[in-house]
């Protein structure tokens, strides 16, 4: 019997691994269709800001409380995962708590620690169930996320978390009574810090009783690790891997520094300095500016789109979504990854991308909503995990004034007059000296 579980252990982590592996690459193709991007900041910058914002949840504590329970998931995730290994060992070899006789004392600690951080993980789960569906906290329930798959991601991925908490503490309250029992193949390891108050629960149940609980949670718990990890590409919780590459390769630049166009730069230089001009061009060379679908972003762009929580302090910021008007960066963001999948569907299908008539620009994100953004970088500043909205914003409305001509009146006369008085408004360069008159 122990043999046939431990092959179907090994059957079950290999499937898991290579579907979870599978999918990671599909997302990372699909990130590198993206262009290369010039980096901002020293590496030691870049590590500075990886240790605060993604380890550390910096911009997390602008709200006290929804940081804390927010470290207690993100905590536990992070550690309560190292006692996954022992369960993988355990499930490979067929042994029961494999790592006690080597930590001795310290074993009952270590799982005395994982225990207080599930229930803290369980306890702020249900705390951030009870906002999204209860008090309704309003940026995670206003417009893209109202009754859609990102409401019911965020509801299932929670839930999931709460039931995984629940299995680990069940099991280890087994465990302790088989132990009292004096059971085979339970290893004395003494009570656990929160189990051994369920343990009291499950006195009346017989030995075979608490090994049918003790299996099926052990069980269903690694099962539900498995089923977890290739969850976790499918949903914006994907975030708890990509925050970490996302906030090392954040741009450091001051807020307001906007990239310019070299092809721009290049041209009036010449028109300048005829002689530093090249002496032969490619003949079929078109230059392109601005981003009219995902392939013309930056992969920092494209992962900044997976890297996206759907958690809405973006939009909450945002000035623009204040006073009604219909731009949301989170919308952005998700629209972004959309389009991304989307092509990588295709990909997986054909191998190679043929257009299918469609761009991110007009059929995911409108003029309407490029049009309303003040270029304040509130999104920016407050993101979580250093996305940058914006970024993707001003390519896509540079497409939309250098490629369509596509821009309100009242930007071209502003265009107009910079071109030619060199200043936004209608009056001679000349007289100058009287504008404050």
């Amino acid at each position: 019997m122990q043999i046939i579980q431990q092959i179907l252990f090994v059957i079950l982590a290999s499937a898991s691994i290579f579907l979870f592996w599978k999918k990671m690459s599909e997302i990372r193709r699909n990130i590198l269709l993206g262009k290369d991007f010039e980096m901002s900041g020293t590496s030691k910058q870049r590590f500075q800001n990886l240790l605060l914002n993604a380890f550390g949840q910096k911009k997390m504590f602008t709200n006290p409380m929804v940081a804390v329970l927010h470290f207690f998931v993100y905590a536990g995730f992070i550690i309560i995962n190292v006692e996954i290994l022992e369960i993988i060992l355990d499930g490979l070899t067929g042994h029961h708590r494999l790592f006690f006789p080597v930590l001795g004392s310290l074993y009952n600690f270590l799982i005395g620690c994982f225990e207080v951080l599930a229930f803290l993980v369980l306890a702020a789960c249900v705390v951030f169930l009870l906002r999204r569906n209860i008090t309704k906290v309003k940026r995670l329930n206003q417009g893209e996320l109202l009754g859609g798959w990102p409401r019911s991601d965020a509801n299932y991925i929670l839930t999931f978390e709460i039931v995984l908490m629940s299995l680990f503490l069940i099991m280890n309250a087994a465990d302790i009574n088989l132990q009292q029992g004096n059971s085979s193949h339970y290893t004395q390891t003494g009570s656990f810090w929160i189990s051994q108050f369920i343990a009291p629960m499950l006195s009346g149940v017989s030995e075979s009783g608490l090994i049918g609980i003790e299996r099926f949670c052990w069980w269903a718990h690694i099962i539900g690790i498995f089923v977890f990890m290739n969850y976790l590409p499918y949903s914006k919780h994907l975030h708890v891997i990509l925050a970490f590459p996302n906030s090392y390769y954040a741009s450091l630049a001051e807020k307001g520094t906007l990239s310019n166009m070299k092809e721009i730069q290049n041209e009036v230089l010449y028109m300048m300095q005829p002689e530093l001009a090249p002496a032969h061009t490619e003949a079929n060379a078109v230059l392109k500016f601005g981003a009219r679908d995902v392939q013309d972003l930056s992969w920092k762009n494209l992962m900044d789109a997976y890297s996206c929580t759907e958690c809405g302090r973006c939009t909450a910021a945002c000035p623009a979504n204040q006073t009604g008007k219909k731009l949301s960066p989170r919308q952005i963001m998700m629209a972004t990854r959309d389009r991304l999948e989307d092509i990588g569907t295709q990909l997986n299908k054909d191998k190679n991308w043929t257009t299918d008539g469609k761009a991110l620009l007009h059929d995911y994100i409108s003029v309407e909503e490029l049009r309303a953004c003040t270029t304040c970088n509130a999104c920016v500043q407050e993101c979580p995990v250093s996305i940058s909205p914006l970024d993707i914003i001003m390519q896509l409305r540079r497409n939309l004034v250098m490629e369509e001509s596509n821009s309100p009146q009242e930007w071209n006369q502003m265009f107009g007059n910079i071109e030619n008085n060199m200043a936004p408004w209608k009056f001679s360069p000349d007289d100058r000296d009287g504008w404050n008159h």
